[in-house]
């Protein structure tokens, strides 16, 4: 759980400085379970330059609650969660300074997100929370006011919840907030996880991910996990003591986001196979004739011009697909006639088929539906190679090559995403093609 946090203050000499406005949205991961918005009278004068900043004057808070009135409901909504802000050890002493006038000592674990993006985006030009947003493409509103500044650093943590691709985030905090063993019965646990498309992962007592799965339905694979039998289910059932997961909106996403966080995180019940993930290709170049004449052949590499697919059926499926989609000549099939039709009205109609099935050299933004409404995900291949996945709200942005490339999380290109990348496109048509120019 965590607290997105961040504070307006009166300015002045280090210490004593006085609250003027606070906003915290209590977070679970996914989704704002909780928010505390508030002006409050600090006691004290407001410094010129501050209050020309924020737009926050001494007559404004004469009305307002002083701290001691709001510390309770301060302690209730950080109960338990870690602190978020930018430049967070600022608002943390700030926080902890008005406590200490009271008598009380708090005390939260807390995460920078200054910290976080120099590791996450170190290409960033600027780390202030401003650029970074609009570097990002991230909406800003009510700048240098807490609420606007919490909600912009809200959005730049889901965005660094998503590029953290090793986990190091969610499995620190896992590590901090487990005590001692859980509950042994972890069918409670599938309560809290949602019906939807995403990542599941299941981390043993020491926050540490033994398992990492995609699904469709996220409750669902969770569920089957620990009623199923077997060596590796008894295994997970008897070791697995938190589940997290991440929503995707899109299964292709989801998918990629397995292959390439398994390979990273090797979870240990995971099998991670070192061979390719197809077996058969079809290759759609002329290779010297004058008509380009599809076969499938057992094949592992992807090279220029071929389509890979995970067995011989599969290949022989989709030249069926085409064939009928596209009226393809029998002589691209092999099949004769006798007399073929002219070689490049036969030619057309293959590369057709090749262009609207592959992604090879292509510049292109692949665009499905996100995890909420009003939300598009999306994949971005440059140069026919995948360069990563994201999120975005706003219809300009999807045309932005370099905000795009900014907000994904990057992602290692080889030849199985490729592969998987097509394999979706051969058989899912509710992507959405945006070709991008630099």
């Amino acid at each position: 759980m965590y607290a997105i946090l961040d504070i307006e203050s009166t300015g002045g000499k280090y210490n004593e400085e006085g609250i003027t406005e606070i906003a915290i949205h209590r977070f679970d991961g996914h989704q704002v379970v909780d928010k505390f918005i508030c002006l409050i009278n600090p006691e004290r004068e407001i410094q010129p330059f501050v209050a020309k900043l924020t737009g926050i004057n001494n007559k404004m808070l004469r009305s307002a609650p002083k701290f001691h009135e709001v510390a309770k409901r301060i302690v209730e909504i950080t109960e338990g969660a870690v602190l978020v802000a930018h430049n967070a050890q600022f608002d943390y002493r700030i926080l902890r300074t008005e406590f200490r006038r009271l008598g009380y000592d708090f005390q939260r674990k807390t995460l920078c997100t200054v910290d976080l993006s120099k590791q996450l985006i170190p290409e960033a030009e600027s780390h202030s929370l401003g650029k970074l947003a609009r570097s990002l493409g991230i909406p800003m509103s009510d700048r240098h006011r807490a609420n606007g500044d919490a909600l912009a650093t809200l959005k730049l943590f889901k965005l660094l919840l998503d590029k953290d691709s090793g986990k190091k985030i969610i499995t620190e905090v896992i590590r901090e907030e487990t005590h001692g063993e859980l509950s042994p019965n972890q069918l409670d646990m599938v309560f809290n996880l949602p019906s939807e498309t995403g990542v599941y992962y299941m981390h043993d007592k020491d926050g540490e991910i033994i398992f990492l799965g995609k699904t469709k339905n996220i409750r669902k694979r969770v569920n089957q996990h620990f009623t199923n039998v077997g060596k590796i289910a008894r295994k997970l059932q008897k070791e697995t003591k938190k589940v997290t997961y991440q929503t995707t909106g899109s299964e292709l996403i989801a998918i990629l986001k397995a292959y390439v966080e398994q390979k990273k995180n090797k979870p240990r019940y995971n099998h991670i196979s070192k061979k390719k993930l197809f077996t058969h290709t079809i290759d759609f170049n002329q290779n010297g004739g004058d008509h380009i004449i599809l076969k499938v052949e057992k094949d592992r590499t992807l090279e220029y011009k071929k389509m890979a697919f995970n067995g011989m059926q599969s290949a022989k499926s989709f030249l069926d697909k085409i064939s009928e989609e596209f009226e393809l000549c029998p002589c691209s099939l092999g099949l004769g006639p006798e007399e073929p039709e002219e070689a490049s009205n036969c030619n057309n109609k293959v590369l057709s088929a090749f262009e609207k099935y592959s992604i090879q050299e292509k510049n292109v933004a692949l665009t499905d539906q996100g995890r909420q409404t009003g939300e598009r995900s999306f994949i971005l291949v440059k140069n026919g190679k995948l360069q990563g996945f994201g999120f975005v709200e706003l219809n300009h942005q999807i045309n932005n090559i370099h905000i795009l490339e900014s907000i994904m999380t990057p992602m290692r290109s080889d030849e199985n995403t490729t592969f998987i990348i097509e394999t979706f496109l051969r058989k899912n048509n509710r992507l959405k093609t945006i070709p991008l120019t630099s």
